[in-house]
């Protein structure tokens, strides 16, 4: 048995999409094993969307990209009856309200941080109480204080507190992480233009509008917005954990296929007019 080109692309395709599946889980392992510093007295419904704001996010994406991949490749025409078309859309404005609370729940995560003032009377983590404080060695991930490892941290003789929270960090590590807060937010602004343009390009292509002008103009914005988040990926794989590299990499091949598929839509109706 021998698997063409073709095989292996889709095969390819939707084994990314598996991958971005899979994230969804270790986004919410990251973000429940936070959650008790953050949430002391547990996290209620209201602090859902800062808590697990990107286990949210990438979970409303996964289910919008596979919305995209059955209306732009895998149903065709004749499926696009009025339920279909109508569920589709439902499912697809559901996620998008869920990605849009996602990004508000991006810049709760920007304000928390940003609100760390300086921890007056403190200069050595070493003297906090052992067990009791954390330290945040990257955006959402805290590790308890102790004394075997108190002095590993840091050798700053300033601190900055969190508030409502028992964690600090010295101010090169608050820096940081305020920077990768703000790569969040940008990322998650830059990928809601991204889904709404795609969202215009599919209505155009249903409609046979997607030519001339309109096509120029897609094309010039992707390329400004998807350079940014491959900016933001970049500056992930230097700066953040390897999952947001990762889950930020995944998102960027799986958007080229949803791309490949609206181009191969494009084509196929164009070959489909010139033939009639």
């Amino acid at each position: 048995m021998t698997l063409n080109s073709s095989r292996l692309f889709q095969l390819f395709k939707y084994t990314v999409y598996a991958f971005l599946a899979m994230n969804v889980y270790w986004f919410f392992a990251e973000e429940y094993a936070a959650a008790p510093l953050r949430y002391p007295d547990g996290v209620g419904l209201a602090d859902l969307m800062e808590a697990y704001a990107a286990t949210i996010d990438t979970l409303a994406w996964v289910i919008l990209l596979l919305m995209f991949e059955l209306e732009t490749y895998v149903l065709d025409d004749k499926h696009f009856t009025k339920a279909v078309t109508w569920t589709l859309h439902g499912l697809r404005f559901a996620c998008f309200a869920f990605i849009v609370m996602a990004f508000f729940g991006y810049v709760d995560v920007l304000e928390f941080n940003s609100g760390a003032a300086l921890f007056a009377g403190v200069s050595d983590i070493c003297a906090l109480p052992p067990g009791e404080w954390s330290w945040p060695y990257i955006l959402g991930e805290y590790t308890v204080i102790t004394p075997a490892n108190c002095a590993d941290w840091s050798t700053a003789t300033e601190f900055y507190k969190f508030p409502d929270a028992a964690a600090v960090v010295d101010a090169a590590g608050l820096t940081d992480i305020i920077r990768l807060a703000w790569v969040d937010v940008i990322n998650a602004a830059v990928w809601i233009l991204v889904v709404v343009l795609l969202e215009i390009d599919v209505r155009l292509q249903e409609h046979g509008r997607f030519e001339g002008f309109a096509l120029r103009a897609s094309t010039a914005s992707k390329y400004v917005l998807y350079g940014t988040l491959f900016a933001a990926a970049v500056y992930w794989g230097f700066k953040g954990d390897f999952l947001d590299f990762w889950d930020a990499f995944l998102w960027l091949v799986a958007f080229v296929f949803i791309e490949l598929n609206v181009f191969e839509w494009r084509e196929e109706d164009n070959a489909a007019l010139q033939a009639a």
